[in-house]
């Protein structure tokens, strides 16, 4: 297992590597405390990734204070407490934008990100610039980078003899846990199960009791949750590539000299690179850990599941929302 100083060492140097590049730190002393508030643990690769290469990067000129589990902020209020000044930084979803602007829930759609690389490129490209500027005019939120959660499969508490998960017919009537937000609950839905609305941090508790039968999350947050304890089958659906934006107080940013603005703009891609590299690689090495703590892994139909799912999203109210051809466009940055 790597050490805190082991892990500080490479950090290090992979910061450093971030210099070649560009990354620069002002030598001026730290006049501003960043407050990041996230409903994930701190061995969570995103709250890692911010507190071991976006800390460092920004250190010269501002303190660096997260929240975990909730503690600073509860789940879905994140955005809101930007937007009032009463916080910095948080690590949000598309689902929660879409809360505030209906359009981003295009971003939450079940099977359109194809993969990490995937959502850098629709990030980065042109067709962001309004949603991007959109959320800074009306909610006072700058979107700095785009972090990659990992793909979500169905986890169920029972095993495949009670319950065996091929297709989206096979969730009728099975109570799977999702955020509470519309976007993230007409997901739910649309893989034909009867959804719950739930705060991350009640999960764990909710499936050992059996209020819920099962969560959808990507394999690193099964194992950083420890929710393989609790779970006796994963169903790989895949029916999210799961992002989430780095977002930034407006007001923090405005208030930045340029050279400030560069450093913090750098400093969040380079911990969304860094925690993308780590998610993928976690992603690529959980399955034999958790299938030796008793859990089931398997592929259901997944072409009866992509079908089913885009299926719901056709003629719906989100699907309405979205703007004249960007689903074309994300289409057309895929592989």
């Amino acid at each position: 297992m790597i050490t805190k100083i082991t892990r500080r060492t490479a950090m290090g140097a992979f910061v450093a590597a971030g210099l070649s590049v560009g990354l620069s730190f002002p030598a001026i002393s730290a006049d501003m405390t960043f407050t990041l508030a996230t409903s994930g643990s701190e061995t969570d690769q995103r709250s890692v990734a911010m507190a071991e290469v976006f800390a460092p990067a920004v250190a010269s000129f501002a303190d660096y204070k997260p929240g975990y589990n909730g503690s600073m902020f509860a789940q879905g209020t994140e955005l809101d407490a930007i937007s009032r000044g009463n916080l910095t930084m948080s690590i949000a979803s598309a689902q929660e934008l879409a809360q505030f602007f209906p359009e981003f829930s295009i971003f939450a759609t079940g099977y359109v990100h194809q993969d990490a690389a995937h959502q850098v490129r629709v990030f980065n490209d042109p067709l962001m610039d309004p949603f991007k500027k959109k959320v800074e005019d009306e909610l006072g939120v700058k979107l700095l980078s785009v972090m990659y959660l990992g793909r979500r499969h169905v986890n169920l508490r029972f095993s495949r003899d009670e319950k065996d998960v091929q297709t989206p017919a096979d969730l009728a009537g099975v109570n799977l846990r999702m955020p509470g937000t519309d976007a993230w609950q007409f997901l739910g839905s649309a893989l034909g199960a009867s959804p719950t609305p739930m705060a991350f941090t009640e999960v764990y508790t909710a499936l050992a009791s059996g209020a819920v039968d099962g969560q959808d999350n990507p394999l690193p947050t099964v194992v950083d949750a420890k929710f393989y304890e609790v779970t006796k089958q994963i169903a790989l659906t895949s029916h999210l590539v799961d992002l989430n934006y780095i977002a930034f107080s407006k007001e923090t940013w405005d208030g930045l000299t340029a050279d400030q603005q560069l450093t913090v703009q750098k400093a969040a891609d380079a911990a969304a690179a860094y925690g993308r590299l780590k998610q993928l690689d976690k992603e690529n090495n959980l399955a034999d850990f958790i299938r030796s703590n008793g859990v089931e892994i398997y592929t259901p139909d997944l072409n009866a599941f992509r079908t089913h799912v885009q299926a719901q999203y056709v003629g719906s109210e989100f699907a309405a929302s979205w703007p004249e051809g960007v689903l074309e466009k994300i289409n057309a940055l895929g592989n």
